[in-house]
């Protein structure tokens, strides 16, 4: 939204016209400024981690997720610093494989924290980006309902999806190896709370 401002910068204020740079609430400069050091830190951590990847194909994940995530936060920096539309928009992240999970539990080695850097294996690193992308997906889903800028919202609520995605596209990773186990419910029990709801008409008016 540009606002074109004539005149005194103080009448502008009190009649609620502020240059587009300027476009923000006090809720949203704190928020946006939290998403970004979220995106600093899981870049950081994917470089801190690719050089511990053994496997070709977790390592082409990170890179993939990695461009984009780059990409992605040039343009939240820009719309965030200028308040208009980016010169680069926000892009759809697509997963390369697909999305079949194992459902059950096999019996594992317990899980317990590292004594040492050389003890990061890809269940370590694949478990961090896990857990960082979801993080990352929530604080977004929070901070766009705070926003006032009508562009920085369209594109940090467009950036929500892609962090589910990459989320769902690491979850998927990480389950064909077992590192992410999904147990299921009894049948009856699933069937039960599935059929718990029914849907509701709708009222005529």
């Amino acid at each position: 939204m540009t606002q074109q401002l004539n005149g005194d910068p103080n009448e502008n204020m009190q009649t609620g016209m502020v240059p587009p740079q300027q476009n923000h609430g006090g809720h949203e400069m704190f928020d946006v400024s939290e998403i970004l050091s979220g995106a600093v830190n899981a870049l950081n951590l994917y470089v801190l981690l690719k050089p511990h990847v053994k496997d070709p194909e977790l390592l082409d994940l990170m890179n993939r997720q990695e461009q984009f995530m780059i990409t992605e936060y040039n343009t939240i920096v820009e719309c965030f610093q200028t308040g208009v539309k980016p010169s680069v928009s926000t892009e759809v992240y697509n997963m390369k494989q697909g999305n079949d999970f194992v459902y059950g539990l096999k019996q594992t080695p317990p899980v317990k924290p590292i004594g040492m850097p050389g003890e990061i294996t890809d269940q370590v690193i694949s478990s961090l980006m896990l857990n960082l992308v979801k993080s990352n997906a929530s604080l977004k889903g929070m901070a766009t309902t705070e926003v006032t800028n009508p562009t920085v919202r369209r594109v940090l609520a467009d950036t929500i999806p892609n962090c589910i995605e990459m989320a769902y596209e690491i979850s998927i990773y990480q389950n064909k190896h077992h590192f992410y186990q999904v147990p299921q419910l009894p049948v009856g029990d699933m069937q039960q709370m599935v059929s718990a709801y029914a849907p509701v008409q709708m009222k005529q008016h």
